[in-house]
């Protein structure tokens, strides 16, 4: 019987989450750590969706997290800097600004196209010597002992390692296997994702419009593109998959207004349902959970991804302050959890409120939501919270 490949840390996904905890961990463990990453996608990003075509923010706190691990510079030069994020109220006159050059920022974020995410990080694992890349394959069985997990892939052949990451996403396979019980609140919204063009240059600003069926969301891309998230009801977002592009063109403009000009032309559509799903336990006994594995959430605000890195930022200096021979300790992976379950709670309610707050038209809801809205604008000091998780 041939040895079992041991390593210190298996990481189950290798898209986003995955991949950047592999890199933070190389970048931060003052001896170097062995790294298995499982991964059932090849990583072209054609077929891979986890490097699909659509783009994400990233805050400034993430990019400079991102700096810290030597992972930056090669997403920057297809980086788009978001210099003002613009937020509104359709109909309604409540607005408010976020400028990077009044905060002295170079940028608030920058947004960047998962699909060239996805060539990089591959190309930056593909130079680790101490990283081993299992694809395409997945998790099929996971058996712990006091000092190891056990990890057996679709083709049967079997790993062992010191912890088990679970960044295997929302309906995450390995967390099944330990018994994590999922919970799930549907917000009955489904995202339309496209990408537009206008015909004046967006100039990098972002925008969230919240409207009656739900948020949209306009964010700056390479070659004056925008990425557009439109939250719709299931029903909307069927029929205006559908429709021909100069009617969708025609409803965009109708519902977000001239602020960028007319739009011009819209990409292939798509759709996903809308849902919060988390995990109440986030640990267990050699095993964490990160990413979307431990909490996807409404797209609202541009949240998730950004939790999730900082989830990794903690877990990635906690698995790196001690020796080697104690990764995957509970103590270890309890201080994980203690060090990250407050800002975990308060976003994922955050992003949940902000959505109820914002996809209906009660008349006392509207008041309240546009009073607020002006009087961050008026009050910079009423920006502070706000602008504290726009920046990450």
């Amino acid at each position: 019987m041939r040895e079992l490949q041991s390593f210190d840390v298996i990481i189950a996904g290798g898209a986003m989450a995955g991949s950047t905890l592999a890199l933070a961990l190389n970048a931060l463990s003052q001896q170097p750590l062995s790294i298995a990453i499982i991964e059932p996608f090849q990583t072209d990003h054609h077929a891979h969706p986890g490097f699909d075509s659509r783009s994400i923010a990233l805050a400034h706190g993430t990019v400079e997290l991102l700096k810290n691990w030597g992972v930056w510079d090669s997403l920057y030069p297809f980086a788009t800097p978001i210099s003002q994020i613009h937020v509104s109220d359709r109909s309604h006159a409540g607005m408010v600004n976020f400028d990077s050059a009044h905060l002295g920022l170079d940028a608030l974020g920058y947004v960047v196209e998962l699909s060239k995410v996805g060539q990089q990080y591959a190309e930056k694992i593909n130079a680790c010597d101490n990283i081993t890349y299992y694809c395409p394959l997945s998790v099929e069985h996971v058996e712990r002992t006091s000092e190891q997990v056990s990890v057996t892939l679709s083709d049967q052949q079997r790993i062992v390692g010191k912890l088990l990451v679970a960044a295997d996403g929302a309906l995450s396979t390995s967390s099944s296997q330990i018994g994590f019980v999922r919970q799930e609140h549907d917000f009955e919204q489904v995202a339309l994702i496209a990408n537009v063009l206008s015909d004046q240059a967006h100039q990098g600003r972002a925008f969230e419009r919240f409207t009656s069926s739900g948020p949209l969301a306009l964010l700056p891309m390479s070659d004056n593109r925008l990425s557009l998230v439109w939250c719709l009801s299931a029903e909307q977002a069927e029929r205006m998959q559908h429709v021909s592009d100069s009617e969708f063109l025609t409803q965009l403009q109708a519902t977000f207004g001239w602020r960028l000009g007319r739009f011009l032309q819209v990409g292939q559509r798509s759709t996903y349902p809308l849902l919060l799903r988390y995990h109440s336990q986030t640990i267990a006994h050699r095993f964490v959970t990160i990413g979307n594995a431990a909490q996807t959430l409404h797209p609202i605000a541009g949240q998730g991804f950004n939790l999730g890195i900082r989830d990794i930022a903690t877990l990635a200096q906690v698995l790196s302050e001690e020796d080697t021979r104690l990764m995957g300790d509970y103590r270890q992976l309890a201080t994980f959890r203690q060090r990250r379950e407050t800002d975990r709670q308060a976003t994922i309610q955050l992003t949940s409120t902000l959505v109820h707050l914002f996809s209906n038209d009660w008349l006392t809801l509207r008041v309240g939501r546009n009073l607020g809205l002006m009087a961050m604008e008026m009050l910079p000091l009423l920006k502070t919270p706000l602008l504290n998780r726009t920046l990450g």
